[in-house]
């Protein structure tokens, strides 16, 4: 069984994350849609992005939240409210259940 399976099968049976995942307060945005990100492209809410501070653009994460996952492409840099890790797209915040609540703990790690 591969670390990602081992990950998978812990966060979906109990809600555990194992120490090789990041953890950390994430937002979304999307009214943005149409304006420039960091790194040159057109902002989509649509599409399954995140803007992370630090990040090389094109890191792909899995983003994990209450037994929900999405797969994201860093494209911006983000977010800059103190405390907060993970700025989603308003489609990836809505795969992993984040749009109802704006702010939340949520899980991810690097998988590219």
């Amino acid at each position: 069984m591969t670390f990602r399976a081992i990950l998978a099968v812990c966060f979906l049976l109990v809600g555990v994350v194992p120490s090789a995942a990041t953890c950390g307060l994430a937002s979304w945005y999307g009214a943005e849609s149409g304006n420039r990100t960091a790194n040159g492209e057109f902002f989509d809410g649509s599409s399954m992005t995140v803007a992370h501070k630090t990040l090389p653009f094109g890191t792909k994460l899995r983003v994990m939240l209450g037994g929900k996952s999405a797969i994201v492409r860093v494209n911006d840099r983000g977010p800059f409210v103190r405390g907060r890790s993970l700025d989603l797209s308003r489609a990836a915040a809505k795969k992993i259940g984040l749009l109802p609540k704006g702010v939340a703990r949520i899980c991810w790690e690097i998988i590219k």
